[in-house]
């Protein structure tokens, strides 16, 4: 294995927690975009209702973000800004088809400008760098996240 290849690779890091409650979902993703630069792609993935939009709150708060009674998910509008620290984009996949629809919403444009936040990330059809976050429901309100970067 060549240098180049074995720096690569342990620059990869996987992470899992369990949380027991919404709460405990927020204040972990509030943590964690406490380390952010500013700059970050945050790719959210999981079925409906497992807390997707819990996170991207959490992220907003820790991003400086005074109100994030105001963070939705933008299903309709597609993509939401809100201020902090630095700006958040917030993009929600969910209406669009894989393919064209999503190559074409032209988020990318927000990418190096502020943190870019997607829900149902998996619906990009091309490969991305990001901070790559799969929630999945437990029973009850206990939700297992898996984070990738």
């Amino acid at each position: 294995m060549t240098q180049g290849r074995t720096r690569a690779r342990s620059r990869k890091r996987k992470r899992e927690i369990l949380t027991r409650s919404e709460e405990e979902t927020f204040e972990f993703a509030k943590r964690l975009a406490g380390t952010f630069r500013g700059t970050e792609i945050v790719l959210l993935e999981g079925e409906l209702g497992a807390g997707k939009t819990v996170f991207a709150k959490g992220l907003a708060a820790g991003l400086g973000v005074a109100d994030t009674n105001r963070v939705c998910s933008p299903s309709y509008t597609l993509v939401n800004v809100y201020q902090g620290r630095s700006p958040v984009f917030h993009i929600d996949l969910y209406r669009l088809d894989k393919g064209r629809e999503v190559e074409d919403l032209g988020w990318e444009d927000f990418v190096g400008e502020g943190v870019v936040i997607v829900e149902w990330a998996e619906k990009i059809p091309f490969p991305l760098d990001g901070i790559r976050v799969s929630i999945e429901v437990g029973p009850g309100d206990e939700r297992r996240i898996t984070i990738r970067s």
